[in-house]
């Protein structure tokens, strides 16, 4: 076999690593599509009814949290179960899976698959599909202005809204959105130093661990319970997050050397411990609980032994619900659909059952999955939008967006020749300049179908003269031949996650 460089940019796009889908970015953003012009439903024109006594909301995004992680037998991809509780939990509330026990999940659609545009994307019913970098909102005077959202509607139904993170929610535009859509009160990391309630020089991971964030959460919601006005907790989970997670005082060693593995069964019990505490408190009777993974995990090597056909989907269980399925069959849904379903969950009668890109799971309408299939939407999703360009508003011109762009991270990247005897693709990467922080991990995503079906997340290595380096196994693609893609990404010590650059290379 010979291996051919092609091509670098040396960091010349600004996206997050978390962006699955890597590529079909570049290829369509020049072309525009009607389908979410034609298929988006305006809450402005829609007759949204809530009951006289409303229902409060806790909303948990689950940080990279999948069914793949459960066992073949109860819906996921794994041999072992590394979410018991959480698997039970979809079992016994709802997960729209009809009468199959296998858990049922959400699909990831393109424009939600990092946490800011799962974030949105659960509470707009659209993708955020933006001509600047995905997590460049921050720059930004507005996010959105034209959307109205899930915390819109609460807000003007009288809920009082807070947003619970153990990060900085400045990052990726998270304040902006949650404070400008909803009015909500932003308890993030910053707060947590500000009020004493960690010190000062407390930082893990991204900001505080997970066991800190459900024991504020309880503060949070005695406090808000004891208001008159109906609640929406909405949190973010965070341990979970790639690469291999991070290891609390309350981690076992369930999975023996199998760190994220550990940290997921971790996870799992910690929410359970969570919703069973909510469940004893006398707030509950009137409170519905929303439990969903914002997206597939982007660690490199987590998923590497699922069945090459199991469709990875992301963790949801709707608990006590104050509506019902109207069909008892599985159903096929993309996180967009949690926007209208929520606000049912809460008892809200939605006419026409759909909002944003998203349908109603508890009524009998079709969502758009179910009507185009995923893989039409995802293409169409990935072109440009008039409606979201106009909805959207971004200021190209934003002062904060012109400087960040100015500090682009640049690096070398050097392809070395394919070592046939041991089967490897040595890739190094030196001379990186423009970090602002020191750099947390570095990987490199790898594909040659152009799909990215055969897609793989591969860590490298640091070396004392900061530079990193891997031999990719060829192996693990069965030695095709032909054209591969390598972008590498870095996560820097704020959690801020960048591409750095891109190359190709044939082999033959």
């Amino acid at each position: 076999m010979l291996v051919t460089f092609i091509g670098l940019s040396f960091g010349t796009v600004y996206m997050t690593a978390e962006k699955l889908d890597v590529d079909g970015y570049l290829a369509s953003q020049g072309t525009y599509s009607e389908f979410v012009d034609n298929n988006y439903v305006d809450p402005a024109e829609v007759s949204i009814s809530f009951p006289e006594q409303k229902r409060n909301l806790i909303y948990i995004f689950l940080e990279s949290m999948e069914t793949t992680y459960a066992d073949i037998e109860d819906g996921g991809g794994f041999d072992e179960n590394v979410i018991p509780e959480l698997t039970k939990t979809a079992q016994d509330n709802e997960d729209f899976s009809g009468e199959d026990q296998a858990i049922n999940g959400a699909y990831s659609m393109y424009g939600t698959t990092w946490t800011m545009g799962a974030m949105f994307g659960h509470t707009s019913g659209l993708p955020l599909n933006i001509s600047i970098g995905s997590n460049d909102m921050d720059t930004q005077e507005s996010f959105f202005p034209g959307a109205i959202t899930l915390g819109d509607i609460l807000q003007e139904q009288g809920y009082s809204q807070r947003l619970l993170i153990g990060s900085d929610a400045t990052f990726g535009g998270r304040r902006l959105y949650f404070t400008e859509h909803g009015n909500y009160d932003i308890v993030d990391y910053r707060y947590a130093v500000e009020n004493g309630w960690i010190p000062e020089d407390y930082y893990v991971w991204w900001g505080y661990e997970d066991a800190y964030l459900f024991e504020f959460a309880k503060e949070q919601l005695r406090d808000l319970s004891i208001q008159e006005e109906p609640f929406n907790l909405t949190m973010l989970t965070v341990d979970t997050h790639f690469e291999d997670g991070y290891v609390c005082e309350k981690c076992e060693d369930t999975h023996g050397d199998d760190q994220y593995a550990n940290v997921m069964a971790c996870s799992s019990k910690q929410i359970e411990e969570f919703i069973q505490w909510i469940q004893e408190q006398d707030f509950y009777e009137n409170t519905t609980i929303v439990l969903a993974g914002d997206h597939l995990t982007m660690d490199s090597d987590f998923c590497e032994d699922v069945s090459y056909d199991y469709e990875r989907k992301t963790y949801v269980s709707y608990i006590n619900s104050a509506s019902e399925p109207e069909m008892n069959t599985s159903r096929t849904y993309t996180t967009f659909d949690h926007f209208p379903t929520t606000l049912a969950a809460l008892g809200a009668q939605i006419e026409g059952n759909r909002l944003g890109l998203g349908t109603n799971l508890f009524s009998t309408e079709e969502t758009l999955v179910e009507r185009y299939g995923i893989d039409y939407e995802n293409q169409e999703l990935e072109k440009r939008s008039e409606l979201l360009d106009r909805l959207a508003n971004i200021d190209e011109e934003s002062p904060e967006l012109l400087a960040r762009e100015g500090k682009t991270p640049t690096a070398d990247v050097e392809v070395g020749a394919y070592q046939s005897a041991s089967g490897v693709l040595p890739l190094t990467v030196t001379n990186i300049e423009n970090i602002q922080e020191d750099i947390q991990s570095m990987m490199v995503a790898v594909w040659s179908s152009e799909d990215q079906s055969d897609l793989q997340w591969i860590s490298l290595e640091g070396d004392e003269q900061n530079g990193y380096s891997v031999n990719i196994d060829m192996a693990t693609f069965d030695f095709k031949t032909g054209l591969y893609n390598l972008h590498i990404y870095f996560v820097d010590s704020s959690g801020q996650q960048c591409m750095l650059a891109e190359t190709t290379a044939v082999i033959e």
